[in-house]
């Protein structure tokens, strides 16, 4: 079987979806659920995944979250857990360093840079809040934060105020409040698609016993990574949307499950469809739910998508904190997938396609990037973007423009061994530059479009996955790398042949 069509039969095989395992969310299981199998697991993760500075998380603001996290699950495992002397050596080190790295890290107060993740605001005040309460440090609450947010948070659940779907994503905020909560809803055993809101919810024993669904979702997690836990999961509509969407872009003609094709089309067949059971729905799975359906031929109107449409742009939801360009480029998509079906839509759809040709030219940064709220790498968001600027629908002088302007600057930012990365180099991002270069046909960008495909073509398939994807650490959603990777090489191959065809 190829390797594409191994990757399709993935997704049914393991429907809760492929995620890492997360620094965040196994501290929160390490605190508020030492009954789950794989305790002492989760503990050694911790110990395992420590950075020499004593950080977790990788660089730039995004190692607060899973410091704090890290660090105060390891206080209580020493406060509360029955440990001989050695480990319990290993932990206060550990635990040490991690304090140590927080005062770095927070310094006096002043604000901090912190990263457009999931909860964020919310998070670091409630997580240095809970570092403090164990009396070993007087961590300071960045002036850029409220923290008195947490707070209000766990006195509405509390009071018995309904959960707020997106809010359960992050329960865990609530604390003790949260267990058993009447209010909060779990799907197929999962709270919000979140491991840590989903223990928080199972903190009484006697109400855990008649949670058993709740109690095997956290098991089969375990079981799967071997102690340590995702931070969001299932993402089954969010990851059957991008790997489908990338495998019929990058494979044309590639048949896919029957069975994955009606779940993509039940999936919007009531209104817009949230990334997994549990969330908010969002305009960005719903777009790339479309564009796959009509590419394989059962084209949908995406009239629901209307519904996220605000006076400059679309939103993901409404009362988001941040707009997505990404998700924009992805309605763009939809849309343009639409017209090719019904053209006597054109004056409404192209409108709309208008208005998002706009918005992507206000948020291209300076440089040519874009940057999303959805992903650390600039190479995910430009590659996004410029593919919602290729279709006909944004055919204009404005997408043209801006399509240039991207182009130029991952040529610029081409590595001297052909690879590209925020960080690193990575698979995943130079597929996302490949992408990019792959709108252009210049000599300048057939250059680094060769280096790059050698780049790619010399890990012989073997890559590290990076966590670049935003959750409240970052993650990686291993099947929609997978795709994206796989799509962009079958691009490249296809972009050989028909080269040497002409020549």
């Amino acid at each position: 079987m190829s390797p594409v069509h191994e990757l399709l039969d993935s997704l049914l095989t393991e429907p809760a979806g492929q995620v890492s395992p997360s620094v965040y969310a196994t501290g929160r299981l390490v605190t508020s659920a030492p009954w789950l199998t794989g305790h002492h697991d989760r503990r050694e993760y911790l110990l395992a995944t420590q950075r020499p500075d004593g950080t977790w998380g990788e660089v730039d603001g995004y190692r607060l979250v899973p410091t704090l996290s890290a660090t105060e699950a390891l206080l209580t495992a020493l406060r509360r857990d029955r440990l001989d002397p050695g480990p319990r050596a290993r932990l206060l080190g550990a635990t040490e360093s991690g304090l140590a790295a927080l005062v770095r890290l927070l310094g006096t107060g002043e604000p901090v840079a912190l990263p457009d993740t999931v909860a964020v605001e919310l998070l670091v005040p409630d997580l240095i809040e809970q570092v403090n309460a164990h009396g070993f440090a007087r961590l300071p609450v960045p002036r850029n934060v409220d923290a008195a947010k947490p707070a209000q948070i766990r006195a509405a659940v509390a009071a018995g105020v309904p959960v707020p779907t997106k809010l359960a994503h992050s329960l865990e905020l609530a604390g003790p409040a949260a267990a058993g909560a009447a209010t909060v809803t779990a799907y197929a055993g999962a709270v919000g698609c979140s491991p840590p809101s989903t223990a928080v919810w199972l903190a009484d024993a006697g109400f855990r016993e008649r949670r058993g669904d709740s109690v095997r979702f956290l098991e089969g997690l375990v079981a799967r990574h071997r102690g340590p836990v995702p931070a969001v999961v299932p993402i089954t509509e969010f990851e059957r949307a991008w790997v489908v969407a990338d495998v019929v872009r990058g494979f044309p003609g590639t048949g896919v499950p029957a069975e994955l094709v009606r779940a993509l089309g039940s999936a919007v067949a009531a209104g817009p469809a949230g990334g997994g059971p549990g969330l908010p729905p969002d305009a960005d799975t719903t777009s790339a739910t479309f564009f796959a359906l009509s590419r394989l031929g059962r084209h949908r109107a995406p009239e629901c998508l209307f519904e996220f449409e605000l006076a400059d742009h679309f939103c993901c939801w409404h009362g988001e904190r941040t707009a997505s360009p990404t998700a924009n480029a992805h309605v763009l998509e939809a849309f343009d997938a639409h017209l090719a079906h019904r053209p006597a839509d054109a004056a409404r759809y192209r409108a709309a396609s208008a208005k998002i040709v706009r918005f992507l030219g206000e948020t291209q940064e300076a440089d040519g990037s874009w940057a999303d709220k959805w992903h650390a790498s600039p190479y995910y968001a430009t590659a996004c973007c410029v593919q919602g600027l290729t279709v006909p629908a944004a055919a204009g002088p404005g997408a043209a423009a801006a399509i240039r302007h991207a182009v130029a600057w991952v040529l610029a930012t081409q590595r001297p061994d052909g690879s590209w990365g925020r960080w690193a180099a990575t698979a995943e991002e130079t597929a996302y530059a490949l992408r990019v270069l792959l709108a252009a046909e210049s000599p300048e960008a057939g250059r680094a479009i060769a280096a790059g495909e050698a780049w790619l073509r010399g890990l012989g398939g073997r890559y590290d996955l990076v966590p670049l994807w935003h959750d409240k650490d970052l993650y990686t959603p291993v099947a929609v790398v997978r795709a994206a990777i796989l799509a962009t090489g079958n691009q490249l191959r296809y972009r050989s042949a028909v080269r040497g065809i002409a020549s």
